[in-house]
């Protein structure tokens, strides 16, 4: 009879917090026990782990087994506790030496064979074990994204008896390698095909730089959607740590590929998504659209058709960049950095201020429509604006717009000059950052006073402005905000009447 300690981890929104899985044997009538708040596919261990250690040639203890996950106070949820338990019955057993446990942390699901299966969150586990400077031993399938966490130390293995091996010394697993990760290039499409529209297509790339959002106003078949699914295409590399922030998100759904390290994540869903979904949630907190889209592009196509309720739950992470939910036994918080991109018809029909005067509805029912979108929404949105329909001369043109990477490369220059300069894009600009980086020249003063006082333009909406004419002035390789600058910033930022 016995006691053993076993390392593994738990996650609570993108942290992986420790948890420390304690078997205890002892005299009485053979019996399984699992203390420490368990949910159901936890408890549902006892099970799995009995079949895999036999059918993994162990001897399963007869005796009163207790098994503690502490803290008692985190919820334990899915089958990653599978691996710590059985082997912390093993040690307690004296089937394997208690000393091989120490220096690892573990983590897997076990079938009924001992084969281990995978898990989600691997990576945001990875970080943690990393930071307490033990090695990570858990199934082969996680091992590639595990072991992109720099100076981890990952041990892939296919089975109870490959881990059991390892630890008594029999066999031992080599620490995984991560091969460099190919740049893998997505057939995104090219602007150089976009005949016409050269302000939406300026609008994108000044968002591009600064991480703006961007809302385009038209009526349908002016390429909107085209436009948006362009925007990947000219978007910069993430840095090592945006890349696995975002990594880590995305690990916790299961939807992450390595093939896209440090490449942005670009989500659209459809207008039928539900709050849970665009926000996050559940009895199990799991992270929504806005957070799968951090440090990426949330692409909202026909905007008012969301429910106004769905688009009102934007507006607290758009300022913040991260999401607080809050349920009856966890809270907790996932960052959401992510840059809106939308857009909208004008009207119900779609075609009020087309060309060819085919609108049909009533002021009413246009005030209906964009009525969907609040004020307050609106007013976070960096650039707003109106996509025309093109004449048959324009379609009829040959394609001579320029191409995605030459666009890119301006926007990676001029991202890079805003990272040495303040360290952030300027989309993230607070208010005394602003003051410090971004200084308007005296002319661009005067004009930004008159737009305010004109437009009746809110305090929020001054410094959004401020922020749009700072990424214009990066693109213009400019220290200072010409009049220039704001002036083309100030048309970007009402919508049409």
């Amino acid at each position: 009879m016995g006691i053993a300690v076993v390392r593994s981890r738990a996650l609570s929104g993108i942290r992986a917090p420790e948890v420390v899985v304690e078997a205890h044997l002892a005299n009485g009538l053979p019996g399984f026990t699992l203390v420490g708040l368990p949910e159901t596919e936890v408890k549902e261990a006892r099970d799995r782990v009995r079949a895999a250690i036999q059918n993994s040639r162990f001897d399963f203890p007869a005796s009163r087994i207790t098994v503690n996950l502490a803290p008692a106070d985190l919820p334990k949820e899915s089958g990653r506790y599978d691996l710590p338990i059985a082997l912390g019955i093993l040690a307690a057993s004296g089937q394997i030496p208690l000393a091989s446990l120490e220096g690892y942390e573990f983590a897997g699901e076990l079938a009924l064979t001992g084969a281990l299966r995978s898990v989600q969150g691997a990576l945001a586990m990875a970080i943690g074990v990393r930071d307490a400077g033990r090695g990570f031993v858990l199934p082969q399938v996680n091992a590639e994204e595990a072991a992109l966490i720099t100076d981890s130390r990952v041990y892939p293995a296919t089975s109870l008896l490959d881990v059991c091996a390892h630890l008594i010394g029999r066999h031992t697993i080599a620490p995984h390698q991560t091969s460099s990760v190919p740049a893998l290039t997505e057939p995104w499409p090219d602007f150089h095909e976009v005949r016409g529209q050269a302000m939406t297509k300026r609008a994108l790339e000044i968002a591009a730089v600064g991480g703006h959002s961007l809302l385009m106003v038209g009526p349908p078949g002016t390429g909107k959607s085209m436009l948006a699914s362009r925007m990947p295409g000219i978007l910069p590399d993430m840095d090592e740590q945006e890349a696995t922030e975002s990594a880590a998100l995305l690990s916790l759904v299961g939807r992450f590929d390595a093939g896209l390290w440090r490449k942005r994540p670009w989500r659209a869903p459809h207008h039928t998504a539900s709050a849970v979904a665009l926000v996050g949630g559940g009895s199990q907190p799991r992270p929504g659209e806005i957070s799968l889209a951090h440090h990426g592009v949330l692409f909202l196509d026909e905007l008012p058709e969301f429910p106004r309720a769905v688009l009102e739950v934007l507006r607290q992470p758009l300022e913040t960049g991260a999401i607080h939910i809050s349920r009856a036994a966890r809270q907790v918080e996932f960052p959401a950095r992510f840059q809106l991109l939308a857009a909208m018809n004008p009207c119900p029909c779609g075609y009020f201020g087309h060309p060819a005067g085919q609108c049909r509805c009533t002021p009413d029912q246009i005030a209906r429509y964009r009525g969907r979108l609040s004020g307050p929404l609106l007013d976070r949105i960096d650039l707003q604006i109106e996509v025309p329909a093109l004449s048959i001369d324009n379609l009829q043109q040959a394609a001579d717009g320029e191409y995605s990477n030459i666009i890119r490369a301006r926007v990676v220059q001029a991202r890079e000059r805003q990272m040495s300069r303040q360290g952030m894009p300027n989309a993230w600009l607070g208010s005394a950052q602003i003051d410090e980086h971004a200084m308007l020249a005296e002319k661009a003063v005067a004009l930004l006073k008159q737009a305010m006082q004109k437009l009746n333009l809110s305090a929020r909406a001054y410094h959004r402005i401020i922020k749009v004419a700072r990424s214009i002035a990066d693109l213009a390789n400019s220290d200072v905000i010409l009049a220039g600058h704001v002036a083309e910033a100030v048309q970007y930022r009402r919508l049409p009447n």
